[in-house]
């Protein structure tokens, strides 16, 4: 893996962010992204790390948008082969296991049972040429290749199925992530190669030259509400959901524009849906969704409906609980899950290319660059496990603003070979003797459970260290107390922490997947932001209401969505 980075790295502490605003409006850019998703995450490496001088600014937190609500799956894109779209298989077969390279403790294999029913939409051997062609296009090798199982193995994998309905399996390779975190480390290594990248940042207008060509772009600083200009060479556009009201602001919509989807997942305490393999299943409506294990819960998803409400609160409907409540009843006789057994859910938007007369799970997940005759590129559609195909057609398309005197100067792509997080595990076996280490240091510390060795790799990494070593400075509470306000000293100081929300869902996820320790320890995080980031009484109501909100739209189910 490549190692080596500039030196023209900025701290990535919210602690200096006077500091970095101040510094990118006395800056010309080659490149300006707007949006701080994974594909404008991905844009900033592949720039920052060819050479050119990158800022990113994102109008909320890092992937608060689509990239924390995925089904947090690298994926091959098994479904993709029923709509026949081979290319879009092939690549992202080839993107997950670099992926999975770049980051071994953050993308984490996952062996996938796809359960074989009666009457079913999959007969063994459809699903059997099926799992072949998708590990032939994926390119998977191996112990990961796919085999197909009895009905007695199949219910030996897991044996919640129903005995009556089942009559074989398929068993293959996917891996699983944190969506959230998986973009912050991408733009946390691109800041270490000089990228600028600033959150609660909004773009809100564009300012052209003589030629109609964007000059600069006018911005607020959402924390303080200052407004100020951000002047590049280059514009991309890579905000998801917002691309379309982006363009607007460029007068650049055309007869191609967004067909937005709403994902639901609904996530179960173990006890409740304690599964011991990860599914993907058939739903009557002849669609799979998938369900997972993760910690001490159990995540259920997803849902693909067309969405028109608004962007800024996206929420799970009762009838969205009701889909796949249905779908997991059916599958798993005698459960009888009902709503009030969620324990928590999150509802995200995918961002499609619009096709006439198609069903939203029809639509193609492939990305699709529009450029205007302003200069701005904007991205639309794909998907999480081909951000980084996705960031080399974007620079592509900027290379050819890029003047030849700095063209010249710039370096080849080498994303495939950037490890993503620093310091960097690098291969599965260093995964494995690291958290042989994590155990034997938290036993030190009179902690037993391996839930905790597991969060703090799957979530860390080797920074982990870093917070076990700060949790000697907060005496005289239980150790989940002093573990997660030593979290957040570390998010503050080293992953732009700027709120709760922050913290609570996007650093941590445990909004999702461990909503209870978002109750117990919220006043002790917030006293701690309060003591960090001196917060005034209007801010800490403020952020009290943000959370309120985001718990409650968490843990309930609305008759409808929000317009």
């Amino acid at each position: 893996m490549i190692e080596e980075t500039q030196n023209t790295a900025s701290s990535f502490s919210v602690l200096d962010r006077e500091k970095q605003l101040n510094s990118i409006q006395t800056s010309i850019f080659d490149l300006v992204i707007i949006g701080g998703g994974v594909t404008g995450a991905g844009i900033a490496l592949d720039a920052s790390s060819r050479g050119l001088k990158v800022c990113l600014i994102e109008k909320n937190d890092f992937a608060s948008g689509t990239s924390n609500k995925s089904t947090k799956l690298i994926h091959g894109g098994l479904r993709y082969l029923k709509q026949f779209e081979i290319s879009l298989v092939r690549e992202s077969g080839s993107e997950r296991a670099i992926v999975h390279d770049l980051a071994p403790h953050l993308v984490v294999p996952e062996k996938m049972l796809l359960p074989l029913i009666k009457g079913g939409t999959y007969g063994k051997w459809m699903t059997s040429v099926g799992l072949m062609v998708y590990d032939f296009l994926a390119n998977v090798t191996g112990s990961d290749r796919r085999r197909m199982l009895t009905k007695k193995q199949t219910l030996a994998k897991e044996p919640l199925l129903d005995k009556s309905t089942i009559i074989g399996g398929g068993y293959y390779a996917e891996y699983r992530t944190d969506d959230g975190r998986l973009t912050l480390e991408i733009l946390k290594k691109a800041n270490e190669y000089g990228a600028a990248i600033i959150n609660y940042c909004e773009m809100k207008s564009f300012v052209y030259d003589s030629d109609s060509k964007i000059d600069f772009i006018n911005c607020v600083d959402n924390n303080t509400g200052k407004n100020f200009k951000i002047k590049g060479n280059s514009y991309v556009s890579a905000t998801g959901p917002w691309v379309d009201l982006v363009r607007k602001k460029d007068n650049s919509i055309n007869d191609k524009y967004l067909h937005l989807t709403k994902g639901t997942h609904i996530v179960f305490p173990h006890k409740k849906l304690p599964l011991k393999q990860s599914l993907y299943f058939d739903v009557e409506d002849g669609r799979m969704i998938f369900a997972i294990p993760r910690g001490r819960t159990t995540y259920v998803g997803t849902t693909d409906t067309n969405y028109y409400g608004t962007l800024d609160r996206v929420v799970a409907t009762k009838e969205d609980a009701a889909y796949l409540l249905k779908a997991l009843n059916h599958t798993f006789k005698g459960l009888d899950l009902k709503i009030d057994d969620i324990e928590s859910n999150w509802t995200g938007l995918r961002p499609l290319i619009h096709e006439v007369d198609k069903d939203p799970s029809e639509l193609s997940r492939k990305d699709e660059l529009f450029i205007s005759d302003s200069g701005l590129i904007s991205i639309a559609g794909g998907k999480l496990t081909g951000y980084r195909k996705m960031a080399n057609r974007v620079i592509d398309a900027v290379l050819k603003q890029v003047s030849p005197e700095v063209k010249n100067t710039l370096k080849r792509s080498s994303t495939r070979k950037i490890s993503l997080v620093s310091p960097a595990l690098k291969t599965d076996r260093e995964v494995n003797i690291y958290q042989d280490q994590l155990t034997k240091t938290l036993k030190s510390l009179g902690v037993n459970e391996h839930f905790f060795t597991t969060y703090l790799c799957t979530t860390y990494g080797r920074n982990s260290d870093l917070i076990l070593e700060k949790i000697s400075s907060f005496e005289g509470e239980t150790f989940p107390e002093k573990l997660i306000r030593s979290e957040l000293w570390y998010c503050i100081n080293h992953e732009m922490t700027n709120s709760l929300a922050d913290f609570f869902v996007r650093r941590t996820a445990r909004l999702y997947f461990d909503i209870g320790s978002v109750y117990e320890f919220f006043e002790l995080i917030l006293k701690d932001c309060i003591e960090y980031l001196g917060w005034d009484n209007n801010r800490v109501i403020l952020e009290r209401k943000i959370m309120n909100e985001l718990l409650r739209d968490a843990t309930q189910y609305y008759d409808k969505e929000f317009e």
